[in-house]
């Protein structure tokens, strides 16, 4: 793991680590990260997945019944 030496707005960081429960800073910064990233990712999935296109075949398929039943 890389040791960095940031500037970070002492409010921004009380918000973050009281906002996320973190019990230190670096805990508040590494899952405000970890959030961040993952929130990017999903808007871009989301973005993909609504620019695709789908046919009428696609869209009218018959219902798969995944319980067994």
């Amino acid at each position: 793991m890389a040791i960095t030496s940031i500037d970070i707005d002492k409010q921004l960081l009380h918000d973050a680590r009281e906002l996320l429960g973190a019990s230190s800073n670096r805990e508040a910064v590494q899952r405000a990260l970890e959030y961040t990233v993952t929130m990017q990712r999903q808007q871009l999935a989301l973005d993909r997945i609504s620019r695709r296109s789908f046919s009428d075949a696609q869209v009218n398929a018959v219902k798969v019944d995944y319980s067994g039943s």
